[in-house]
């Protein structure tokens, strides 16, 4: 299924760079703070099937499988195809999870992270390029928080190394757009974006392997099904752009964990 992107003007403060490191710096800094809390919590080594719960910090690269349908021109009631879409361009952030086993093989792994993506032309059109508007050129970027639950299954639940793999649930939050300067200064104009959040299925396989006490090494991936409608208005020209766009990326992660 696709879902349309909708770019829309809202009264807002536009997300800059600063903010965005001051929250990567904050979950970095709670990632630490809650492996270290657990350690507190419990002293000594644990038996691995013994452990109810797991919390791992890792970096994730979210890798787009993007694909679009054309950019639709709308202006009144005239709705016009146009012969470019869009893509989605890869982000590295930190990432925060949480495991809870139900049994020592069956567990349920909750994920917390946020991410920014910059959204670019693809294509070529005769329409865009007598506005300016040319391929590759970025239009937007949008901050994406996806909180995704699984089912994990856990082939060998008291080993040292431990294969696991996972089904579940992703809700994709679409929380600020803001279009791109270039864009504004290329069509003289303010442009509003609106992008619309989705529900989706995450599939995920990974291994965890002891590396001393109750602390472990942690590589993941996953794929996420994601997709928006993004709409922008172009104020200047009483027209908008619409398009449907799945992002489903893949999201390769690496890091450590603390089980107790």
């Amino acid at each position: 299924m696709i879902g349309r992107v909708t770019l829309v003007r809202k009264e807002m403060t536009p997300t800059n760079g600063s903010c965005a490191d001051r929250r990567t710096q904050a979950l970095l800094v709670f990632c630490i703070t809650a492996i270290i809390g657990c350690g507190a919590a419990k002293a000594g080594d644990s038996s691995p099937a013994d452990s109810k719960w797991r919390i791992r910090g890792r970096v994730i690269g979210l890798i787009p499988d993007d694909s679009s349908t054309h950019i639709n021109l709308e202006a009144g009631a005239a709705r016009i195809p146009l012969n470019a879409g869009v893509s989605v361009d890869e982000s590295v952030v930190p990432e925060l999870d949480v495991t809870y086993m139900i049994t020592p093989h069956f567990g349920i792994e909750a994920i917390a992270g946020i991410a920014k993506h910059d959204v670019s032309i693809d294509g070529s059109d005769t329409t865009l390029t007598g506005l300016g508007v040319t391929d590759n050129m970025k239009i937007f970027d949008v901050w994406v928080l996806p909180p995704t639950v699984t089912l994990q299954y856990h082939f060998r639940p008291n080993a040292g190394i431990r294969p696991y793999a996972g089904f579940g649930v992703n809700y994709t939050a679409m929380l600020w757009n803001d279009a791109s300067d270039r864009l504004e200064r290329t069509l003289n104009s303010s442009v509003d974006i609106d992008t619309s959040s989705s529900w989706g299925w995450a599939a995920q396989f990974g291994v965890d392997w002891d590396i001393g006490g109750n602390w472990f090494a942690n590589i993941d991936v996953k794929y996420v099904d994601v997709e928006t409608t993004a709409s922008l208005l172009v104020k200047g020209l009483g027209a908008g752009l619409r398009v449907d766009l799945d992002i489903d990326p893949w999201v390769v992660g690496a890091g450590i964990g603390y089980r107790f």
